[in-house]
């Protein structure tokens, strides 16, 4: 129960830190503290290079001297507090120019727990730390915060301004001793015995709530001891606002709050859907075009952390019928897109980095060389380079992705009707282009050259396929909407495979606005396909990714805000299964569970059906 005393000086105070308390708190190592950092094997130091913005030291006054330990039965000669603290400390501040962290704008909050009574242990310690008035002093660069065994507040005056107290929640203090209070800090089995493990029960998380709000209303930081000390603990202490996150696992800890800048995204505006008609989605009637979307890099975790961003919804998650690719490659268990790109274009397993040729090196024809006896048509789109590997697999022959030079050439032998991406230094290297045009086909370098374009063309633009965050322009969509537009005018149908390749770019980059930003796009030119379905009824569209990267995790999101807390095993492919999406005539056909050979192989055998009836 807050006493009249107690909310007078609540209310004297919340005037002037209103700002701060409905400031959320940005989170880095600087909100990390080091809880008897003196256990560790590295007292100070390791603390110190994950950049932690506070660490505690229990003391002990014996002789005349300070000594860090938790108990009296520890204590030895070589590990007082000058030894253990205060010289690494001012050694780093004189070296740093005055600063604790040399490119940090933050300093250093020094909790020092006294386990023998104050009248022993504070002139000690003032006496210590007075020494280093530029370090310690008022202003300095570290911010000293007694705890323990403090005198009672109406003593605190009588110290150093420049020495700080750890206060309690349920005490009262006047405005003036509140000025000498550096923080706040509780056990946190006072409110809950919540083993760190799914949600605080709604009746403890509240009252954790309440006791956090009325100290950042005093202007204060807060910080709970006693708190378990796992991935989901610090996520929930940072939902509830705590200021330092209480840990004795410095490196996890610390690794985890560097990555928070790229681990947290949330979406300013969603996109507006597309409403499925679901024209002939679950017929097995006659396909005349088939559009292959390919996420590349995107997992289940990518798709909803997408859907988690968009306000609860994708265009993706309209479509019905779902199945699931076995990603792995001839020679590993993980593949990587060149053998997963190669196993969807051509309908067999191959070893990583190879591109359209099997696992001896032969030559596989990929589905744009197939349909060409039908009189079938063909386009291919990337968000990327056109020569990386999944595009490269629809059209070129090479033992190693890296061959880009060669790949680009290859071309030349298997040419589509239209080809729009990046990577055209390797097309201008080889004189592809030019060859080319004397073959007829219309070049493009510019983006803003794709309306005037007409088929058989060539666009490459690589200024237009950088990241959405570097201003890439509607690039996916509009392209996807042009080659759709133009390639329908040929009666026997077209093929056409976009990919979104960036997706893989923010997985492998351990960047959840990178994979989101990319997924968003993705899924709008997922919105033009199925629109373009239900324009005709004779098209089906197939949506799925080569592989899954990044081993994406979430720990946390909000569907009404779009908001997600994505978290990444790995900079690299995983092995899991990938799914498959499938909107429009024969859709059926995608569903279950199978390699990553049967999507070439589903629609192959989808269209020659249609050719053989009609002919």
């Amino acid at each position: 129960m807050i006493n009249q005393f107690f909310f007078t000086s609540l209310l004297w105070l919340s005037s002037c830190y209103v700002a701060r308390a409905q400031s959320p708190i940005t989170y880095s190592p600087e909100q990390a503290h080091s809880h008897n950092d003196y256990e560790q094997t590295i007292p100070f130091w390791q603390a110190y290079d994950q950049q932690f913005g506070s660490i505690e030291a229990d003391i002990y006054a014996r002789d005349g001297r300070l000594y860090v330990a938790h108990d009296s039965a520890n204590i030895l000669p070589n590990r007082s507090l000058e030894a253990l603290y205060i010289n690494p400390i001012v050694e780093k501040v004189r070296a740093n120019k005055g600063k604790i962290y040399a490119k940090s704008g933050y300093g250093l909050q020094w909790l020092i727990d006294l386990k023998t009574p104050a009248r022993l242990s504070l002139p000690l310690l003032v006496q210590a730390l007075s020494t280093y008035p530029d370090v310690f002093g008022k202003g300095g660069p570290v911010k000293v915060v007694v705890s323990g065994n403090v005198p009672p507040p109406n003593q605190f005056s009588q110290y150093p301004d420049w020495i700080q107290f750890d206060g309690r929640p349920d005490v009262s203090y006047t405005p003036d001793q509140l000025a000498h209070v550096g923080l706040i800090s509780q056990d946190f089995t006072r409110y809950t015995r919540w083993n760190g493990k799914g949600l605080i029960v709604k009746k403890e998380r509240s009252a954790i709530q309440d006791v956090v709000q009325r100290v950042h209303q005093l202007g204060k930081k807060i910080r709970f001891w006693a708190t378990p000390d796992n991935v989901n603990t610090w996520k929930s202490l940072m939902n509830l606002g705590v200021d330092y996150i209480n840990t004795d696992q410095i490196a996890p800890l610390g690794h985890f709050l560097s990555l928070r800048k790229t681990a947290e995204y949330q979406n300013p505006t969603p996109h507006t859907l597309y409403q499925p008609t679901y024209r002939n989605n679950d017929s097995r009637s006659r396909v005349r075009n088939v559009i292959l979307l390919i996420g590349d890099g995107m997992g289940l975790a990518q798709i909803y952390a997408g859907l988690t961003a968009n306000r609860g919804d994708l265009n993706l998650a309209k479509l019905l019928n779902v199945g699931f690719s076995k990603t792995s490659a001839a020679d590993t268990y993980i593949t990587d897109s060149a053998a997963g790109g190669t196993a969807m274009a051509t309908g067999q397993k191959t070893n990583n980095r190879a591109i359209g040729v099997d696992s001896t090196g032969k030559a596989l024809p990929a589905i744009p060389t197939l349909i060409k006896k039908w009189n079938m048509v063909s386009g291919l789109i990337s968000a990327g380079a056109i020569t990386d590997a999944t595009p490269a697999a629809f059209y070129a022959h090479q033992p190693d992705r890296m061959f880009e030079r060669e790949i680009a050439a290859d071309f030349l032998r298997n040419p589509v009707q239209i080809l729009i991406g990046g990577g055209s230094r390797y097309f201008r290297e080889e004189k592809v282009l030019d060859t080319l045009q004397r073959n007829g086909y219309q070049v493009g370098t510019q983006f803003s050259q794709l309306e005037s374009l007409k088929p058989p063309f060539v666009l490459l633009d690589d200024q237009s396929v950088v990241a959405i965050s570097k201003g890439r322009p509607d690039f996916l969509t509009k392209s996807l909407q042009k080659t759709m537009h133009d390639l329908q005018k040929t009666k026997a149908g077209f093929f056409v495979m976009a990919e979104g390749a960036q997706i893989d770019y923010g997985g492998h980059a351990n960047d959840v606005r990178y994979v989101v930003q990319e997924m968003l796009d993705f899924d709008r030119a997922i919105g033009e396909a199925i629109r373009f379905a239900d324009s005709n009824g004779e098209t089906l569209v197939v949506i799925t990714a080569d592989h899954e990267t990044g081993g994406l995790s979430l720990l946390d999101g909000n569907l009404s805000r779009g908001y997600v807390d994505g978290n990444f095993s790995t900079n690299d492919h995983s092995g899991v299964m990938v799914p498959v999406f499938a909107y429009g005539p024969h859709s059926l056909d995608f569903r279950g569970v199978y390699e990553n050979t049967e999507i070439q192989r589903k629609i192959m055998t989808i269209l020659r059906t249609y050719h053989a009836t009609k002919n």
